[in-house]
């Protein structure tokens, strides 16, 4: 636990109460010990722990409530605790527990810590807030001692020996640290030093504070060792002596005393501790670890301890004078949560209580084995098969990062390795093993010695709890156990909506307890958390995000955070070489895993993008002298290309179609031949002598061995090629199903197929053996008919799917592939500019974005100002302003300024897809499958009661069988004619062929339909959720409305416009964009004046000058002028052309010629900004703003010279054809919701235009999902049409996604219906496409299966007794008839025409009006459930219909020139002072 001081500067404080506010506020922080503020020197001076504080979060307190607070010093100073000891009365009422949780109550004090024996407790406190005397009167009747307790005699330790300590503290400058490893180094090298007590190296400040004996070491010598290291250091105070106090006292006697002084000393000493091995079962991390040694080095009797969590083990160094062996097991056991299992292992009995001895090495440090430090062994390894010193290099480098190696030297002369390894971590066969997995041949050598290597002692260190392992001494295992204390773990954040809602959750989370660093990813909706599991766990930090009010899980797979790289690695030459590039590789510090493969060129990093990043990885390999590049992602979108199937399926329908073919002849000879057979045998009753010749004497029944004819070796060698080839395919598919436990059409072709060719098969094998005269039924001609038409469906199936895909590839625009990455010197300055590709840019890289440009990464702005374009991320239409210190989302569009962003990082999600076809399959193949068992076993039971039955019908008969044969034989025939009749050719058509048809259909008519899934499920559809930003409206604002707030004679109407469109010219915010558009439109120009200037006010408005409007203002009236003359000439009325052309001249005056070109000074802007430049907004245009803002538009000042002269209403309008797409679906039944992230007026003014009733206003996008999941709960079926980013996730969820084609990549990833046309009539065409198509495969399905339902049960001989016999032959026809009328019927599709605008307007005219406010329900949020009207108090329910019904009144008095609200599809006309003459007469 470390205390620290830190000056804070408080400005703004005004009396005592601003004081004592600060001091109550910041004392209550936790970790806060004392707050002392000073009005006159308006400063804070906090002493805090710096485990739970920063001095930013302390300045961060002040200013949040309402001070400004600087830092005086960025270096907080160390505060040294004081320590005393109490004598805890043993009639004591309070426990230990709770006499240590009343004294950590206190401010002041630091730590508790009580003895085994529950006698003392040691308290570590600051001597400024608190003294002895104080602390012994809160336990009541304890004795307050500042001596340590007495020495036990026969110890041999002096009492004078604190005089001889004097401490000094010395703070010294650092260079040249990069990393916590460099901190981690200098702390093991110089903590090893004799004379060394404590070090503390700070990266953030550059310093390390060191305190040290200054009669065994000096300050100069501890700079030339920091130097040796590698680092500049410099002194940056002169060292000043350390008060030591009565705590540190008693550690420091505890610890050896070192030198050559004490050598006897040493040597007694060294006798009286001991060494002591526990087993310890229970801990399950590193906090367990910290919780033991933290608490058993606390206690006076024990010298060092270090736990290990993989052995789970103790090794402890106690003085067996104060403590025993049995104590100090129950002292364990005693650790919270006591939940620890101690025990002596039996190897370990002999050597527990061996006294550590001196080593004969004679050197200056300090020369005694540290007990702590487990048993050291050394190990030589034969290996066989080094070629050079690159190998040599290979195995020290992967060998020495293995657990346990001390050390290891590779010789490549005498081809052996001398290990140094501690026996409780690592063993000589674990460490052979993986030289031998480097490719090496490696053995263990006879010489094997357990040594007892001496190590200098780690010097023990002031902070009680803070007593760590002996460090091992590679400096990169420094760092690894530097980094263990600190886990990272993975949270799913829901609710987040924008930048804001990322920098409320990091804010807050910093300021807990035990986390170090927290970012947050708006997109992927994702929190990686950087915290000491000794302090807090995943769980909690999930807990505090959500009391933030956002919802959070903790994500199991924590490896998401890590990054991978693949590499193309060209020079390598052997094995070697990928030793040398995968040990390096290892061995930087942030490469988590390395695999480099040889034969591919190819390298498999998995690395840690906080410490290292994907170019640092590159320049290491190309600094071993390989040359790299990254592995080319396919930005092709050939994830959408389905050219590998169709060739697949092409090649498989083939094979089986060439051997079909003769396979078909070869049936349709036979079934003329049987058909004669049958006729003879129906005219005579032959015997079976004349059967046999019958046989012999027809040429496929020719014999070439007995039982074997021509037909059936013809139709066995036609079949077995289709069987392995045709149907390679099948049966891994089938394979595959089965392993995950569904049935689906492969399976059941798989398995018709297998068992009509193995029993053919073995039915012919039985025939030559049994030498038969008569031919068996086989069925060697199902497999080769079967595939042909299977394969032909799925080859229709994919050619479909390649060709809806192609046309989607083609949408999905280039994404941003490059980024470019900047260097900056100091303050700022651009010292360089690189483009790299987007997956190589590194966290903290500073990206330079320009106006236009995509935002390549998450980040936060350093430098540049600018707006920018969130819309396909957030949904709002209005863009935001970014300035340093915000956050921006990959993927926003950059508007008008360049930006500097830090790199934070980027995330990224996908939806998948299922098969329709085999959803049916999965109920019918096992169906199937029953019906064919359960004819297999009616017929042999059926046989054995009544022969004579199978004996009729059974072709192949013959008296030299068996009875018993025969019937097997018959029933199995049966099953066997069932599974092929069944066998679905036609069902696997039903669907393709019409998708095929139906997704071509569409494809025509601008509707991308992604497979059967989403064709098959749109009919079902009973709720259409429509996005508002960019679906139902442009997305793009519009003006709506100028109201002129002066008279025309003092400022004519075109005059007005050229001067704001002018203004407004230089804006690149979409408003300003707007009213430009607008002011050109009614101007008929091109061009407008000239303006100078310019300045902006984000969120408030403009200013600048306009000049050379003149000219502009001649030509627009020069035309009025010709228009007026024409209309007069042709209306031919002369008396009023004096009249008509009147104004025009009065302007004519006014030629660009003869007046010199004029200078106004223009005001654009809202409320606040009239207010600030000094105009006055009067009520009655208040009035008018406000009722603009309450229809949802935005309203707009414009003043000339210092006068109101206009007002503009801007709205994003509705696309023309909504109104009808939303009262065609509701008369097809569905029901119609809009759901928007903006607020409520505006969600409620675009519904009441489009005639929807049920609206979700201020849906945060995170939400939308969920919204669509509470709809599906509802037992709806949902469509979503949607068109950004926001809308991907509610898109995916829904039951059909649809998108606009001219939404962003990601929404059409994510849909399954893709609009080609910008047009929402399409969403009717797809809905009606799909219920057209699903009846066409209800058609289908009927077709295919009436065959198989007359078929089967004939086939199972269910009508035998009528004579009803189904061949083999008989059931392929069926086969063959279903398919063709299936794809018949398929076909009919092509006649589909979509439903045309003309005809549903007609058939709606008349039915379509607004809605008034008062039939709209407004949902806000998500939590609502209810539907009806939002949930308003009574008075404000009344108020509301009053107002609508008010309105209503005022809406139909108004004129007819109200366009606004009769004519909803004229939206850009402009209702200028001739229209809503009401609004207008101010």
């Amino acid at each position: 636990m470390e205390v620290k001081s830190i000056v804070l500067g408080v400005e703004g404080m005004t009396c005592n109460s601003c004081v004592q506010t600060i001091e109550q506020h910041v004392g209550k922080m936790s970790g806060v010990h004392n707050v002392t503020v000073s009005l006159e020197d308006k400063s804070a001076v906090v002493i805090y722990d710096s485990n739970l504080q920063t001095p930013a979060t302390l300045q961060e307190a002040v200013y949040d409530m309402g001070f400004d607070a600087t830092l005086a010093d960025s270096n907080p100073q160390p505060v040294l605790p004081d320590t005393v000891f109490l004598t805890i009365p043993p009639q004591s009422a309070l426990t230990s527990k709770q006499i240590c949780s009343a004294l950590l109550k206190n401010k002041g004090i630091v730590d508790v810590k009580i003895s085994t024996d529950q006698k003392t407790a040691v308290v570590t406190f600051i001597s400024s807030i608190i003294n002895g005397k104080e602390i012994s009167q809160m336990v009541p009747g304890a004795d307050f001692d500042v001596s340590a307790p007495e020495v036990m005699p026969g110890t041999g330790k002096d009492s004078s020996w604190s005089q001889a300590s004097s401490s000094v503290v010395l703070r010294l400058k650092v260079e040249g640290m990069t990393c916590h490893s460099c901190t981690s180094t200098i702390e093991g090298k110089i903590g090893k030093l004799q004379g060394i007590q404590r070090i503390k190296v700070s990266l953030d400040n550059q310093e390390a504070v060191v305190v040290y004996q200054a009669h065994l070491i000096t300050a100069e010598e501890i700079k030339h060792q920091i130097e040796a290291a590698g680092f500049t250091a410099s002194l940056r105070k002169q060292p000043r002596p350390l008060k030591l106090s009565a705590l540190d006292l008693e550690r420091l006697r505890n610890t050896q005393p070192t030198g050559s002084e004490t050598a006897l000393q040493e040597h007694s000493n060294a006798n009286d501790t001991k060494t002591v091995v526990f087993r310890i079962e229970g801990m399950h991390c590193s906090s367990c670890v910290l919780n033991i040694q933290s608490t058993i080095s606390a206690l006076p009797s024990v010298a060092s301890i270090a736990v290990s969590l993989e052995k789970k083990s103790a090794v402890i160094n106690y003085n067996p004078n104060l403590i025993s062996v049995d104590k100090l097991r129950r002292a364990i056991e005693a650790v919270s949560p006591e939940t620890f299992q101690v025990s002596l292992p039996d190897e370990y009995e002999n050597v527990a209580r061996f006294p550590p001895r001196a080593s004969p090495l004679k050197s200056p440090h300090p020369a005694l084995q540290d007990a702590g430090q487990p048993l050291t062994q050394v190990v030589v390894i034969n290996i066989e098969g080094m070629t050079c010193s690159s190998c040599v290099q290979s195995i020290e480098g992967v060998v020495s990062q293995k657990a346990g190696v001390k050390s290891i030297h590779v010789s490549l002369a005498n081809r052996n390795g001398t290990i140094e390894y501690d026996p409780l971590q690592t063993c000589p066969e674990e460490l052979r093993s993986s030289i031998e997995d480097m490719g090496f041949d490696a053995s263990l050598s006879d010489t094997e010695l357990p040594v007892t290597i001496a190590q200098p002692s780690p010097q023990v260190q002031l902070e009680p709890h803070k007593t760590e392992p002996p460090s091992k001494a590679s400096p990169t295992r420094l760092a690894r156990q530097d980094t263990k204390t600190v886990s990272k773990c993975y949270v799913q954040v829901t609710g987040m909506t924008c930048a804001s809602c990322v920098a409320n959750i990091e804010r807050n989370l910093r300021r807990e307890d035990g986390i170090h660093s927290i970012l947050v990813a708006l997109m992927a909706g994702k929190a990686e958390v950087r915290y000491n599991p000794a302090v807090i766990h995943p769980s909690a930090i999930a807990e505090l995000i959500r009391e933030l009010g956002f919802g959070a899980t903790v994500m199991e797979n924590c490896g998401e955070g890590d990054g991978v790289l693949e590499l193309v690695v060209r020079g390598m030459t052997c094995a070697s070489c990928v030793h040398k590039i995968e040990s390096t590789l290892m061995k930087t510090n942030g490469v988590l895993y390395c695999s480099v493969a040889l034969a591919t060129n190819k390298a498999h990093i998995k690395y840690d993008p906080e410490v290292i990043g994907p170019r640092d990885v590159i320049q290491v390999i190309k600094d071993l002298g390989f040359t790299t590049s990254l592995v080319k992602k396919d930005r092709s979108a050939s994830h959408l290309d389905h050219k590998q199937e169709i060739r697949q399926w092409k090649r498989s329908f083939v094979v089986s179609l060439v051997f079909c073919i003769p396979v078909m002849g070869l049936m349709i000879y036979m079934m003329v031949m049987d058909s004669q057979l049958s006729d003879a045998r129906a005219h005579h009753n032959m015997s079976s002598e004349e059967m046999e010749a019958l046989h012999s004497s027809m040429v496929l029944e020719y014999q070439l061995l007995p039982g074997l004819s021509v037909m059936n070796f013809l139709s066995f060698l036609l079949c077995v090629p289709v069987q392995m080839f045709g149907g390679w395919h099948f049966y891994i598919q089938a394979y595959r199903a089965l392993k995950h436990r569904t049935a689906n059409m492969d399976v059941l072709i798989v398995l018709a197929t297998s068992i009509a060719f193995v029993y053919s098969f073995v039915i012919l094998l039985v025939a030559m053996a049994e030498k038969a005269k008569v031919n068996p039924v086989t069925f060697f001609d199902t497999p080769p008919m079967l595939f042909v038409f299977i394969s032909l469906g799925r080859w229709l199936e994919h050619v479909a799917k390649g060709k809806t895909s192609e046309a989607l590839a083609r949408l999905i625009s280039l994404q941003a592939t490059e980024a470019t990455i900047v260097t900056l010197g100091p303050d700022n300055v651009l010292l360089s500019e690189e483009q790299v590709d987007v997956e190589l840019v590194q966290r903290g890289d500073v990206v330079k974005v320009i106006p236009g440009g995509k935002f390549p990464v998450d980040g936060r702005v350093i430098e540049g100002h600018s707006m920018v374009d969130e819309s396909l991320i957030t949904g709002e239409a209005m863009p935001v302003t970014k300035k340093p210190g915000n956050t921006v989302i990959a993927g926003s569009i950059n508007q008008n300024g360049s930006l500097l962003i830090s790199a934070t990082h980027v995330g990224a999600d996908t939806a998948p897809i299922q098969q329709f076809a085999d959803k049916l399959s999965g109920y019918f193949v096992p169906s199937i499958v029953a019906v064919s068992v359960v004819t297999l076993f009616a017929w042999i039971i059926i046989g054995f009661v009544d022969f004579e039955i199978v004996e009729k019908y059974f072709l192949g008969y013959n008296k030299s069988i068996s009875a018993a044969e025969v019937i097997i034989r018959f029933a199995f025939q049966a099953s066997i004619t069932v599974l092929c009749i069944a066998c679905p050719c036609s069902l696997g058509l039903a669907t393709p062929t019409a998708v095929m048809v139906g997704t071509g259909v569409g494809a025509q008519n601008g509707i991308l339909i992604k497979g059967g899934e989403p064709l098959e499920m749109a009919h079902k559809v009973k709720v259409v959720v429509f996005d508002k930003t960019g679906t139902i409206t442009h997305g793009t604002p519009e003006v709506m409305q100028v109201k002129f707030l002066v008279e025309s004679n003092q400022l004519p109407r075109n005059k007005m416009l050229a001067i704001v469109g002018t203004a407004e010219s230089n804006s690149e915010h979409p408003l300003g964009v707007a009213i430009t558009k607008y002011c050109k439109k009614e101007l008929d120009s091109e061009t407008l004046g000239t303006c100078t200037d310019f300045q902006v006010v984000p969120g408030c408005g403009i200013s600048c000058k306009v000049t050379n409007i003149e000219a502009l203002l001649y030509r627009k009236n020069k035309m009025v002028e010709e228009n007026n003359i024409k209309n007069v000439t042709l209306v031919k009325i002369e008396e009023n052309r004096d009249e008509s052309v009147q104004p025009a001249l009065i302007i004519d005056a006014e030629l660009p010629t003869t007046v010199m070109s004029q200078k106004y000074s223009v005001l654009i802007g809202n409320r606040e900004w009239m207010n600030r430049n000094g105009l006055v907004v009067k009520s009655e245009v208040d009035k008018a703003m406000t009722e603009h803002e309450r229809r949802g538009r935005t309203a707009v000042l414009a003043a000339v010279d210092g006068v109101l002269c206009g007002l503009i209403a801007i709205a994003d309008t509705v696309k023309p054809e909504a109104e009808l797409a939303v009262h065609t679906l509701k008369s097809m039944g569905l029901e119609v919701v809009l759901m928007t992230g903006d607020n409520s007026k505006t969600a409620r003014s675009i519904a009441s235009q489009v005639g929807i009733t049920k609206v979700f206003a201020e849906v945060l996008p995170s939400h939308k999902v969920a919204k669509v999941k509470q709809l599906q709960d509802e037992g709806k079926r949902v469509a979503m049409v949607g068109d950004g980013i926001n809308d991907s996730p509610a898109l995916a969820m829904a039951n059909v996604g649809i998108a606009i084609g001219t939404g962003t990549d990601v929404a059409i990833e994510a849909a399954d219906v893709v609009l080609i046309r910008d047009d929402l009539m399409d969403v009717v065409a797809s809905i009606d496409l799909s219920r057209k198509t699903v009846k066409r495969i209800r058609i289908n399905f009927v077709f295919a299966l009436i065959y198989n339902l007359i078929g089967v049960p004939i086939a199972a001989g269910v009508f035998l007794p009528i004579g009803l016999v189904l061949q083999p032959w008989m059931g392929s026809a069926a086969m063959a008839a279903s398919s063709v009328s299936v794809v018949l019927s398929s076909l009919l599709l092509k006649m589909y025409q979509k439903p045309s605008s003309e005809k549903l307007e007609f058939r709606a005219r008349g039915q379509m009006r607004h809605k008034s406010p008062s039939e709209i329900s407004v949902h806000i949020g998500i939590d609502e459930r209810g539907t009806g009207s939002p949930k308003l108090s009574l008075m404000d329910r009344i108020i509301n219909y009053s107002r609508a019904s008010i309105n209503s009144l005022f809406s139909d008095k108004r004129s007819v020139n109200s366009i606004v609200l009769t004519e909803p599809d004229k939206h850009s006309l402009l209702v200028g002072d001739f229209g809503e003459d009401d609004d207008t007469a101010l």
